[in-house]
């Protein structure tokens, strides 16, 4: 199975988890010049732009969120806001997505 088909599926995991957890999404794969956001989601009031990571353990996702990747998904997240002119809470999650299961990490900063 090719990488971004393997990707699909996590993130269709990830948006069932997260449904399952009252948390509304709003998209999925926004692009930008930036980079991508695999999930835009909302829950309560806060705006959430969630990071899937997925591989065959849980240590091989975590380790594939580096300091280089949260910086251009700051980027893309801020281009993203200022063109749908949005002034909101938000916070940047991470959903580790791998084969024994799903975790669910909140507000990962650089």
């Amino acid at each position: 199975m090719h990488t971004r088909a393997k990707g699909n599926i996590a993130e269709e995991r990830g948006c069932e988890f997260l449904r399952k957890k009252g948390v509304r999404i709003i998209d999925r794969n926004v692009y930008n010049r930036f980079g991508e956001i695999d999930i835009i989601a909302m829950q309560g009031n806060i705006l959430r732009f969630v990071e899937v990571k997925s591989a065959a353990s849980y240590e091989q996702a975590v380790y594939n969120i580096t300091p280089s990747k949260l910086q251009k998904l700051h980027r893309t997240i801020q281009s993203y806001l200022q063109k749908k002119r949005l002034d909101c809470d938000y916070c940047i999650d991470a959903l580790i997505v791998w084969d024994g299961g799903i975790e669910w990490i909140e507000n990962i900063t650089l």
